[in-house]
């Protein structure tokens, strides 16, 4: 329920509730079509994260199924020392996109150097296939790294948007409209006492 604004019943503050009005009647529209902006591109985005997301998940399941392959082939203290004796670079860059207000990042591998730099001996080819598969997995693990964090934070965006469009619509909105009506309401009401009077002065005038 909208509530009741003290102001005083005159044309200046009238002249200003319906600026206000205007003002918040605008912001909504914008605000309306900013979350329907959102809302749509957030289902697009979380459906190919879905997409992705099963993707991965299918490659990192041959990854781990190579590793258990690797690891019945190899002693438990030799598989993890030739997984601690591998070396390489993997960082990751970051960028970051405005997408309707949510600043988004992006997330992308530089230009690796990774070597499987353990001794062949002590390693069996399983091993070797499993590094590399998951080697090749690790983009799509970062890219879908970067859409889940923005979907959450375009989520977070969709639910202020929400509010603040809530708000105007039940709250500031009905209340200026409230406040209009009933300074207007008064206007009318003092106008025609006025013109009462003068109607009343003018008869006894006239009378006399």
């Amino acid at each position: 329920m909208a509530k009741a604004l003290n102001v005083n019943p005159n044309r200046m503050e009238l002249s200003r509730l319906k600026r206000l009005l205007l003002v918040a009647k605008r912001g909504h529209k914008l605000l309306k079509d900013k979350q329907d902006a959102l809302v749509k591109e957030f289902l697009v985005r979380a459906k190919a994260v879905y997409a992705l997301n099963e993707e991965v998940e299918a490659e990192l399941g041959k990854c781990y199924g190579g590793f258990l392959m690797a690891r019945a082939q190899t002693l438990p203290q030799m598989l993890e020392q030739t997984l601690m004796s591998a070396s390489g670079d993997l960082r990751v860059d970051v960028e970051y996109k405005n997408v309707m207000s949510v600043r988004i990042p992006e997330y992308t591998l530089a230009d690796r150097q990774t070597e499987l730099n353990y001794g062949l001996a002590t390693s069996s080819g399983t091993l070797d296939v499993a590094l590399e598969k998951f080697l090749a997995v690790m983009p799509k693990l970062v890219r879908l790294a970067a859409d889940e964090k923005a979907v959450r934070l375009m989520a977070l965006e969709i639910e202020r948007t929400r509010r603040r469009v809530n708000a105007l619509e039940h709250v500031m909105i009905p209340s200026y409209t409230e406040a209009i009506r009933s300074i207007s309401m008064k206007l009318d009401e003092m106008e025609r006492s006025t013109l009462s009077r003068l109607m009343v002065i003018k008869e006894i005038v006239r009378n006399h």
